[in-house]
């Protein structure tokens, strides 16, 4: 079975309509992607680091349940 491609395809049908064509004559050229700043990348990456585990200690078993249960009920409306 082929692999999904990972390039992400513009929605305004302009550009979709030209990275087709661009596809179709000369193979695939991904779209330049705005850089990011590696500074800004790091800093949010040490706060997501510790997000998830600060949250997770301050929470009682029971606030837990009640969110685990709150998702669960988020995820099984989606499928109606």
């Amino acid at each position: 079975m082929p692999k999904r491609s990972s390039i992400k395809r513009p929605r305004d049908l302009s550009q979709l309509a030209a990275v087709i064509v661009r596809e179709a004559t000369d193979g695939a050229l991904p779209i330049d992607a705005p850089r990011k700043n590696q500074a800004a990348v790091e800093l949010g990456r040490l706060g997501g680091l510790k997000g998830g585990a600060a949250r997770a200690k301050t929470l009682s078993p029971h606030r837990r349940a009640q969110i685990a249960k709150k998702a669960a009920a988020a995820r099984w409306a989606k499928k109606v």
